[in-house]
């Protein structure tokens, strides 16, 4: 198999492996009557100040008219409550109600337990080699699959250890 052909299969099977993991585990009795699409739009809303439909919108990277159907369900299942802004009644805001920031923690504690588990396999140099490689993975999509006028956050490549340092760091142990 050439480099390519395995770097295809493991992106797709990882791509496959996380969206069918992630599925089994969030959506769990409690909260059998959502998708993990839902789920994401539930953590777009955040646990914070209510948010405008636009913000939830460009979180999701999704048209607002798009939005508006999933978040009619969520308002409709008890997830989420819209309200109209007191300043400008044209925006309308969405924020979680107490089973939404229920199902808030509950997705972001998959998430923590994932990443905990995969550390636990990792030693400090394989750690940052694979936060290296990510953060590649994830300029690269935004540099070649996303418009570039639009504004995007790119890593901040200062925080992440340099791939040659890590390699001389796990030579030197």
């Amino acid at each position: 198999m050439t480099l390519e052909e395995t770097l295809n299969e493991l992106l797709v099977k990882l791509f496959k492996d996380i969206l069918e993991i992630e599925s089994r585990c969030l959506i769990t009795e409690e909260f059998s009557d959502i998708t993990c699409n839902d789920m994401h739009i539930i953590e777009a809303v955040g646990i914070e100040e209510p948010r405008n439909m636009k913000t939830v919108a460009s979180l999701m990277s999704v048209t607002t008219g798009t939005l508006t159907k999933a978040m009619e369900s969520l308002c409709d299942k008890g997830y989420v409550i819209r309200e109209r802004s007191t300043e400008d009644k044209r925006v309308v805001k969405v924020r979680l109600t107490d089973r939404g920031r229920s199902a808030y923690y509950h997705h972001e504690q998959f998430h923590r337990q994932m990443i905990k588990n995969i550390a636990a396999e990792m030693n400090e140099q394989e750690t940052e080699v694979l936060i290296y490689a990510l953060a590649k993975l994830v300029d690269y999509f935004h540099l070649n699959y996303y418009d570039t006028d639009e504004e995007s956050e790119f890593v901040d490549w200062s925080r992440i250890p340099s791939v040659e340092t890590t390699l001389e760091k796990k030579k030197n142990d």
